[in-house]
């Protein structure tokens, strides 16, 4: 909150929904590229697009959590300005996923979504959102329930004391959790823990930032996430956690010595064996979460076009209130345009 003249003024409240037009954007300009085999192509579409339409704001805009680390795609990176940054601008941190599942983009297969956390920072305070350099962490993700339960969820604790748990704090069965998490083969020994145990699975192939969100939605079909994702995608999904109320642990989780020793090497030592929080990921209460569907996944239906216009889902949330907004937007393909920042212009779509 800022105090002028007197008055108090919610100023995160004048830019946030821009934050939503800028998922909007990406998400529009990218749909060009669904199931067409380039995700690279995708990635850039939609970079182009949020980079375009945040470079419209008037903020003071820094990405401290970019897109691109893990695979050399597209991006908007890591110290890049965005924003007007006039004198008056305020100033916002950003972690960025243009598209939080590339590869299903590409094949257009559900589960695709644009989506950025931002925070407004006060003068002279430290860095809200907190980096993560190594390219994957492993995450356990639980709602607001489990969390209020008072039940101490530990990331190392076996999964089948952590299921018991959170059974117990739903009022449930172990036999009707569901747990979602990665298919990948890093995860197989997790996978038979976790059915040994009575829980059911739900296996994704790509886009763990709408999964890990999943358990602190209302009436979600997930109760529990967790496994090895990318780290940037970690650090999105524990701001909206954290608008939501739920709860999230990560510890970074280096693919090999080499990388681990390189992290070492370059002063994260001490971090390697940090378990973070939401708290430690996205810090104080001025958090703000966008997304806009691009196909259909368990948190946003994806685009639809009827009648040459096109049809968005998104939502807003804030941590300080726990707002959750939903916003269904109807664009006029006629008439809509989207500003790039590769030419400087607006595009019609």
């Amino acid at each position: 909150m800022t105090v002028e003249h007197g008055h108090t003024t919610d100023a995160a409240r004048v830019i946030e929904f821009d934050f939503v037009r800028a998922t909007e954007a990406a998400a529009l300009h990218a749909l060009n590229w669904l199931g067409r085999g380039d995700k690279i192509a995708a990635d850039d579409a939609a970079t182009d697009a949020m980079r375009g339409t945040l470079n419209l704001v008037d903020m003071r805009g820094m990405c401290i959590i970019g897109e691109g680390i893990k695979d050399e795609a597209p991006g908007i990176f890591t110290d890049e300005k965005l924003g007007m940054w006039s004198s008056s601008g305020l100033h916002v941190d950003f972690a960025i996923d243009p598209i939080d599942g590339t590869r299903l983009t590409a094949k257009g297969l559900p589960g695709a979504i644009s989506v950025l956390a931002a925070t407004v920072v006060a003068e002279g305070a430290d860095r809200a959102l907190a980096e993560l350099p190594a390219v994957y962490s492993y995450k356990l993700a639980y709602g607001p329930r489990v969390r209020d339960a008072g039940c101490r969820i530990e990331l190392d604790a076996p999964i089948a004391e952590t299921l018991k748990k959170v059974a117990d704090a739903l009022s449930k069965r172990i036999a009707d959790l569901v747990v979602a998490l990665l298919d990948r083969p890093r995860h197989e020994d997790l996978v038979n823990q976790i059915r040994h145990a009575g829980a059911r699975i739900r296996l994704i192939g790509d886009g763990d930032v709408a999964m890990a969100i999943a358990p602190s939605m209302l009436n979600s079909a997930v109760d529990l996430y967790v496994g090895v994702g990318g780290s940037p995608e970690a650090v999105i999904a524990a701001a909206a956690v954290k608008c939501l109320g739920g709860q999230m642990h990560v510890r970074m989780w280096p693919r090999s010595d080499e990388e681990r020793q390189q992290l070492v090497g370059d002063g994260w030592g001490e971090q390697l064996t940090r378990i973070y929080d939401c708290d430690g990921l996205a810090s104080g209460s001025e958090i703000i979460f966008a997304a806009t569907g691009i196909s259909d996944s368990p948190m946003l239906p994806g685009i639809v076009f009827q009648s040459h216009h096109a049809h968005t889902h998104s939502i807003l949330m804030r941590a300080r209130f726990r707002t959750v907004r939903y916003v269904h937007a109807i664009h006029d393909l006629s008439q809509k345009t989207i500003k790039l920042a590769s030419s400087e212009h607006e595009q019609r779509l």
